[in-house]
């Protein structure tokens, strides 16, 4: 499945530059060529200074969460948006300036989206390492009990939902 994602990359590309050409064609039209070469040199300029800035100061916060002894996958995910927001926003045309404004305005839902990408792909065992401890949506229910030896769900009797105590252990369902 990645594989095709790879070999479609070139036509996306294409597709990207024609769409590109179209509304920059279409936005001289609007307000001039002046103005147009104007409004993207702004754009540049400002995606490679926010590139630097983005940069340093994801280095500085993964170095910090290192230092204190923090999950950094956090930080990383979010200097991650902002990389790629401000490297959209460098790139010459403006849809790409767009997407990348856009992806630095929506930083935190770009975080949590490369969060649970992560998750997928790595397993949680993993991700609990990277992001810290994982928060989990419980159901209350009966309780089902499978026995060992033909895997047939069986249901106990209703049991009071009581407080945990004492040491709790962090670990995946493996079915």
């Amino acid at each position: 499945m990645q594989r095709r994602g790879i070999a479609l990359l070139p036509l996306g590309l294409a597709v990207l530059a024609i769409a590109e050409i179209a509304v920059f064609i279409s936005v001289v039209h609007l307000i001039g060529g002046a103005w147009t070469l104007l409004a993207l040199a702004v754009g540049e300029i400002a995606g490679m200074l926010l590139l630097r800035r983005e940069g340093i100061k994801g280095w500085r916060a993964f170095r910090a969460a290192a230092a204190e002894g923090r999950p950094p996958g956090a930080q990383v995910a979010n200097s991650l948006a902002g990389l790629a927001g401000a490297l959209l926003l460098a790139i010459p045309g403006f849809i790409t300036s767009v997407a990348g404004l856009l992806l630095l305005i929506g930083r935190p839902v770009a975080r949590k989206t490369i969060e649970r990408y992560t998750e997928r792909r790595v397993g949680a065992a993993v991700a609990g390492d990277l992001f810290g401890p994982r928060r989990v949506k419980v159901r209350r229910g009966e309780p089902v009990v499978v026995v060992e030896h033909d895997d047939t769900p069986v249901h106990a009797p209703s049991v009071p939902a009581a407080a945990i105590e004492g040491e709790v252990v962090e670990g995946e369902v493996i079915r």
